[in-house]
Parts: structure tokens; C-alpha cells; sequence
């Protein structure tokens, strides 16, 4: 096969892997923010497909169906997200004579609407939390939240990645959390219709991976955990899911082979459910029809290759194993690392990766490399960190040991938090609940100072040519004449510190260095610094800020997608000027207050960084 990959990053590497081990050609299709991905130079060919707007690449079936004309493709693989569960692309790409490595279109469609994939669940005997999809009716709508009972959930039928749910405590709130439910749905997936069911007080959200082929053979994999999750989006995935009753360990998997039987299921699929952790009950959610991220924790614990099984069920070859044949063995913990600042509501973060030092003995799946570019316009993960044990408790500890060992500099990512999230007691114990995040403060980032001394130390003990970051220290000697006792660094953050130089301190984190600066791995959290010398930290600042006073400023790097006032309006408290993009988030940027516009410095398209003012207004 030549296997067009309709994807990016680090699923692209992923699938290009186990491809070229089976002797497949591949070919990657790319927008130009990734041009210098290092998915692109990894496949046999590349193909441009497009600018960064997603409706113009990665989303065009039209030029992605293009590049595989062009290129000679025999087949396609969508990995997840972007076209992965588009029926229709599904469908062209069969027409147009090529193997489509997913489940049939049909099963696609099938589990598409969560009001459709409800109803199927339920004829085939799966458990489904009590609800309403019966009618779209708004007083019907509310009629059926009351009969339920409060706390309710309102959820888009469509789509998914979290998008479109509300949590309703009471009757009063119920309105508007439609009202917005049905605006983010629409926006996301240009569909309304809405469901509305139970809310479990504790739940976690478990997983089963099943593997199907074209000859009616169908297996389950076994359980996944992935109730850490922030705005329903998954954060950290194990398995096999911890603590489970053997009735409903069972259950779950039985259910998820029924269900995958019934729309006759020939690929890769993960069936997900709600348990109820106070009764161990459980409830249809809904089917990925799809790979999905977290598929390597599955992989570890049943030494199988998913997306191998993929092609081969895709080429018409029949399972090479039977559900008797299934061992579970050890346990297995995945933790996303992405792009976004744990410590300002985890807002997306761009950067470019000046230092990257991975632990040995992990598995890594990522978008990165040295040298690689984070930008605005895709999803915040940008890597995989995967690690095993023969049991929890060891594969827990040798989580820890690899997040506290992995440097990543100049781009701030979540690897703290998770160093953080699996000391906290109910990760030990097993019994985390997809509200644990909702419910508990998250810490702010490490003491940049502590890990300025650090660096400061390490440096302090390098010798370095005059180009290196000793260039800006002119008044540093290596005599015992002069020696340097402190150091003016500048974090990442944009905050300078001035610290001391312990030369009888123990370095006891992992650090990376080199002629642009250092990177300091404290407590899972990894710091960059540049070295400033004296001259420089005290030479005043030039004034940035004129009319800045009640200025729209951008919380984090974006892209504007739109702006809506111009100089000279009069704009009120409240009302939106600037909407911007990033990591395929839409987020308003409001006015504090009446006033007149002074500037608007950005247009749409435009890209903007963390704390750049926007619009002034004019002084009264």
C-alpha cells in the first residue's frame, strides 16, 4: 500500500511508524504552519494541501482526495480528529477506488449523533443513562430536566472534544445553559440539537477498545481510565482502568462487544461509558468510531499494534487473534503534554522548543522536536508520554521518575501538573472523578527562583565560549579574584531575577544547556532562562503602553479571527471587539467598560502574543 495520511503531528509520525515497519509507502499532506514538521520529512512524500485555516487543509476532502491523486495513494488513514468521523469523506474516499483504513461509513454514520447511537445502544442491551432526545422542543426540553431531576446534563447531540455541555443544578439556570449549549454547538458542529440526561454526581468516564474485521470476527481490548479530564477534555489515560467490581469490569467490556456486533464494527473503535463510582453502575456514552490518543496505554498492556490491525482489517485480512487470546498484562499510564499554562487556566501557549531531553525507558509520542515551532492554529498536544509496570503502583512511581527527568525548554507546557495531579490522593487510590479538576485548585508553576539558582549554579560551573551566554557577562571571571556571586536571569515568563550562585550546591534536577540559555526541570515544571547582564536589567524600558490604560490585550498567543470596532466608536461594557483564536478555542475579548476607541492595532489574521495590547481607548 502507499497510505495517504489525512492528518498532522504526532498521530501522523504514529501511523508513518508502523507503516514503514509493514513496508508501506506513506505520504503526508500538510498545511504551511507545518511545512518543517517533522511528520512531513518522516513520510515517503509530502504534498502542500493548503493555508492554516482548517476549512482550506486539513478539513478540504476535496484537496486532501487531490494529493492522493497526485501522489499514486492506494489508501487512506484519517488518525482522529479533523475528517476521522466524517461519513462523507469516508464515503469519497472509497469512491475514488481507494482503502479506507476506519470502520465502514455505515458504522461511521451509525454512532455520528448521540441521539442515534442512544437508541442503537438500546436495542442492543447497553445500559443508557435516563434522559430525553425525543424532541427538540425547548418547554420539552425543560419539562424533561424536571422529570429527571436535577442536577442534569444538556449535551450536543453532534461532534464532540467536550463541546456543546452544560452542567444545570436547578430549574432556574436551565434556560441559559441551554441557550449557550445550543450557541457552542452550532458554532462547532452546525447542529443544535440537543440531549438532555442524568448527571452523575461521582463519575468516571472508562473506556473499552474493541478491534473488528470485514469476516464478522470482533474482540475487546479491555478497559481504559480517562477520568481526568479538564472541560471534558482528556488529560492523563491508563490502563487497564483501576478499582473496577468484577461485575462491572465485565459488563463494560460485554456491552462494548454488543454494541460494536450490532452495527457490525470492522476497525479500530472505543465504546465509552459513565460508571457511577459510589454504585458501579454504568452507562453508554458514546462510540468513537475512530483511533483514538490515548490507544498506546491499550497497546502496552496487550502487546498489539492498533493501527497494524487497522490496515490489515482495512486490506480485507481476517483478526489474528480471538477474545480467548486477550492477556492484560501490567499497567500502563499515558499523560498528554501540551501546550498551555497550567497556572493561567491552562491558556494555550506558542513557542518554539530550544531544549528536549526524554527520559529513557518511556514510550514518546510526539508533534516535536528540537527546533520546533508551536503555533496558534492546531490542537495545544504536542506529545505523548507513555510508561508501564508490571503493576500500578510501579507504573505511578515510574510516571513520576519520567516527569520529573523531562526538560522541555522555551515552550510552557502541562508535564508540572501531571507531576502534580499523580501525588494527589485519589489518583493513588484509583477513584479519580472526571470533576476532580473542577473541584480542587490547581497549583501555580514552581518558584522560578528556586530553578534560577539552579541554572544560575550550573552556569556558574560551565566554561563557555565568548558567543555562549557568558558573552553578555563582561564582568565574569573564572580567576579567585573576581568571583561571580550572583546572576541576573530572565524566566520564561518574562521576569527577570537576580540569584545567587551556590557553588557547593548539589544539582539534583535535570537541566539542558547550551549557547542560548538553560532549562531547569524542577518538580516536573521545566524553567528557561537566558542569561542578562546588569547593564541591561537596569536600562529603563522604552514605553509600550501609551493609551494602554482599560486596553483589549490578548491573554495568550492567538490568531484574530475578527474585530469589531474601528476608531472613534463608542462602545459600551461588555460588548465584544476582538474575538481570537487558539488551539481551535474561540475566545471574546469583551470592552471593561463605555468608552471611545482610540487605536485598533490587529485585523483579522492577524497572529497576536501573550499580553500584546489590541485596541486603546482615549483618555476622559
Amino acid at each position: 500500500m502507499k497510505i495517504l495520511i489525512a492528518n498532522r503531528g504526532e498521530i501522523a509520525r504514529r501511523i508513518i511508524r508502523t507503516a514503514h515497519r509493514l513496508g508501506h509507502q506513506t505520504v503526508a499532506v500538510y498545511a504551511d504552519p507545518d511545512v518543517n514538521a517533522p511528520f512531513v520529512s518522516e513520510a515517503t512524500q509530502a504534498r502542500r494541501i493548503g493555508p492554516a485555516a482548517l476549512a482550506s487543509s486539513y478539513l478540504s476532502s476535496d484537496r486532501i482526495l487531490a494529493a492522493a491523486a497526485e501522489t499514486g495513494a492506494t489508501a487512506v488513514h484519517p488518525g482522529y480528529g479533523f475528517l476521522s468521523e466524517n461519513t462523507g469523506f469516508a464515503r469519497a474516499v472509497i469512491e475514488a477506488g481507494l482503502i479506507w483504513i476506519g470502520p465502514s461509513p455505515h458504522s461511521v454514520e451509525a454512532m455520528g449523533s448521540k441521539i442515534q447511537a442512544r437508541r442503537l445502544a438500546e436495542e442492543a442491551g447497553v445500559p443508557i443513562i435516563p434522559g430525553f432526545d425525543q424532541s427538540q422542543d425547548r418547554g420539552e426540553l425543560a419539562a424533561a430536566a424536571g422529570r429527571i431531576g436535577f442536577p442534569v446534563l444538556v449535551k450536543a447531540a453532534a461532534g464532540g472534544g467536550g463541546k456543546g455541555i452544560r452542567i444545570v443544578h436547578d430549574a432556574a439556570g436551565f434556560e441559559a445553559a441551554l441557550t449557550e449549549a445550543i450557541s457552542e454547538a452550532e458554532r462547532s458542529f452546525a447542529d443544535g440539537a440537543m440531549i438532555v440526561e442524568r448527571y452523575i454526581q461521582r463519575p468516571r468516564h472508562v473506556e473499552v477498545q474493541v478491534i473488528g474485521d470485514k469476516h464478522g470476527n470482533l474482540v475487546d481490548l479491555g478497559t481504559r481510565e480517562c477520568s481526568v479530564q479538564r472541560r471534558y477534555q482528556k488529560l492523563l489515560e491508563e490502563a487497564p482502568a483501576p478499582n473496577l467490581p468484577d461485575a462491572t469490569r465485565q459488563g463494560l467490556r460485554a456491552s462494548a462487544r454488543q454494541l460494536a456486533a450490532a452495527i457490525g464494527y470492522d476497525s479500530a473503535g472505543t465504546v465509552e461509558f459513565i460508571v457511577d463510582d459510589e454504585t458501579g453502575d454504568y452507562f453508554f456514552l458514546e462510540m468513537n468510531t475512530r483511533l483514538q490518543v490515548e490507544h498506546p496505554v491499550t497497546e502496552s498492556v496487550t502487546g498489539l499494534d492498533l493501527v497494524e490491525l487497522m490496515i490489515s482489517s482495512a486490506a480485507g485480512e481476517p483478526l489474528p487473534i480471538e477474545q480467548s487470546q486477550v492477556q492484560l498484562v501490567g499497567h500502563s499510564i499515558e499523560a498528554r503534554i501540551n501546550a498551555e499554562d497550567p497556572a493561567n487556566g491552562f491558556a494555550p501557549q506558542i513557542g518554539t522548543v530550544v531544549h528536549l531531553r526524554v527520559p529513557e525507558n518511556v514510550r514518546w509520542d510526539a508533534a516535536i522536536e528540537h527546533g520546533s515551532v508551536i503555533s496558534p492554529h492546531y490542537d495545544a498536544m504536542v506529545a505523548k508520554l507513555i510508561v508501564s509496570g508490571p503493576d500500578r503502583p510501579t507504573a505511578l512511581a515510574a510516571m513520576a521518575e519520567a516527569l520529573e527527568s523531562l526538560v522541555i525548554g522555551g515552550l510552557v507546557t502541562n508535564a508540572g501538573f501531571h507531576r502534580w495531579l499523580i501525588d494527589q490522593s485519589p489518583m493513588v487510590e484509583g477513584r479519580i472523578t472526571t470533576r476532580f479538576l473542577d473541584e480542587n485548585d490547581i497549583p501555580s508553576t514552581a518558584d522560578p527562583h528556586e530553578a534560577g539558582i539552579i541554572a544560575a549554579t550550573v552556569l556558574a560551573g560551565r566554561r563557555v565560549h565568548a558567543s555562549g551566554p557568558w558573552a553578555s557577562l563582561p564582568e565574569f571571571s573564572l580567576t579567585p579574584s573576581r568571583p561571580l556571586r550572583h546572576m541576573f536571569l530572565k524566566h520564561h515568563s518574562g521576569e527577570t531575577l537576580e540569584v545567587p550562585i551556590q557553588r557547593d550546591r548539589a544539582v539534583g534536577s535535570h537541566v539542558a544547556i547550551d549557547d542560548i540559555g538553560v532549562t531547569v526541570n524542577l518538580n516536573g515544571y521545566s524553567h528557561f532562562f537566558t542569561v542578562v547582564d546588569r547593564s541591561s536589567h537596569w536600562a529603563p524600558i522604552s514605553d509600550q503602553s501609551h493609551g494602554s490604560a482599560g486596553a483589549i490585550i490578548s491573554p495568550f498567543p492567538a490568531v484574530v479571527t475578527e474585530v469589531n470596532a474601528a476608531p472613534g466608536d463608542e462602545v459600551e461594557g461588555g460588548e465584544v471587539l476582538v474575538v481570537i483564536e487558539a488551539m481551535k478555542m474561540l475566545h471574546s475579548l469583551p470592552a471593561g467598560g463605555p468608552g471611545t476607541v482610540a487605536e485598533v492595532r490587529v485585523a483579522p489574521g492577524d497572529q497576536t502574543a501573550s499580553n500584546q495590547i489590541l485596541i486603546t481607548f482615549k483618555e476622559h
